[in-house]
């Protein structure tokens, strides 16, 4: 090989490992979990609505910790003043609706030390339609960008700080008792906006905790959307998200209807991840029922 070709690639795999900086006010037990140099990865089997039916897919949640840096919107390549120590969730699904696949991803980092309003939030949707896009960057206010296939929905705005649906799960393995309760002003998740192709913007939603058969559930309830969100999750640390119901509409005209969604863990792994990119690692997806 090349050498200059050899040295690029390893510039690229070192720039693909974490860049670990524990933060100050984080617990022994949080730090020894959190900064091991390895990311936590949960499988989830997935029914989801889609057009009126349900269909069966999967679903995965990477959450790693990594530096930020809020002006370039990414993890810096070498240390900056500006970085901050977050906890990034990748979260997955794939499903199929009759001939066709749909890939969604989203992406949030948000702050260990302040778990309140990620820094950036990033969700893709890709389909035989066409592929969406949007990201939100929280800057002195929060801008989001949508580019879409959809010509009515390519737009950019800024919105007022509020919660944001999409960060709840990070915050439950951070903090949970940094969840709000009681009714508050929530952009729902992102992905959800797009698909059910909703106004951008926040809307009222009742929040509430409880416990059931020794874990905890986190409940949204957004009554002018007819949509409920329930989260569950141990109630001991590190917090593990065990799964998630959504009841929402789905379906277009005389056919639309609520529709219950849901998925459950199947398996969590710790490792490094971006290591395992070998022919022989394809093994470590049986471990996660992928």
């Amino acid at each position: 090989m090349n050498r200059i070709v050899y040295l690029s690639c390893l510039v690229l795999a070192a720039a693909c490992l974490p860049q670990i900086a524990p933060s100050q006010s984080a617990s022994k037990e949080f730090k020894n979990y959190w900064y091991d140099n390895s990311g936590e990865i949960s499988s989830y089997e997935l029914s989801i609505a889609r057009y009126g039916e349900l269909r069966t897919g999967k679903a995965v949640m990477v959450f790693v910790t990594e530096n930020h840096s809020p002006e370039l919107g990414a993890k810096p390549d070498t240390y900056r003043k500006d970085q901050v120590p977050v906890l990034k969730l990748n979260t997955t699904m794939n499903f199929h609706t009759g001939i066709y696949p749909y890939s969604i991803m989203t992406s949030t980092f948000l702050p260990v030390e302040s778990p309140k309003h990620s820094l950036k939030i990033s969700s893709s949707i890709q389909e035989w339609c066409g592929h969406s896009y949007m990201e939100l960057r929280n800057e002195k206010k929060m801008k989001v960008k949508v580019s879409s296939y959809f010509e009515g929905e390519n737009m950019e705005t800024v919105l007022d700080k509020t919660w944001m649906e999409d960060d709840f799960y990070s915050i439950i393995r951070i903090d949970p008792t940094a969840l709000p309760l009681g009714i508050k002003k929530v952009i729902p998740a992102f992905h959800n906006l797009r698909m059910s192709h909703l106004e951008l913007q926040a809307y009222s939603c009742e929040l509430s905790l409880s416990e059931k058969d020794n874990h905890k559930v986190y409940s949204l309830v957004y009554p002018e959307l007819g949509r409920t969100l329930k989260i569950s999750f141990e109630d001991a640390f590190p917090y593990k998200i065990l799964g998630w119901e959504e009841i929402a509409y789905s379906g277009y005209g005389a056919g639309k209807q609520q529709m219950t969604s849901t998925a459950t863990l199947i398996n969590t792994i710790q490792l490094p991840y971006w290591q395992k990119n070998q022919n022989k690692d394809a093994v470590l997806r049986k471990e996660l029922g992928l």
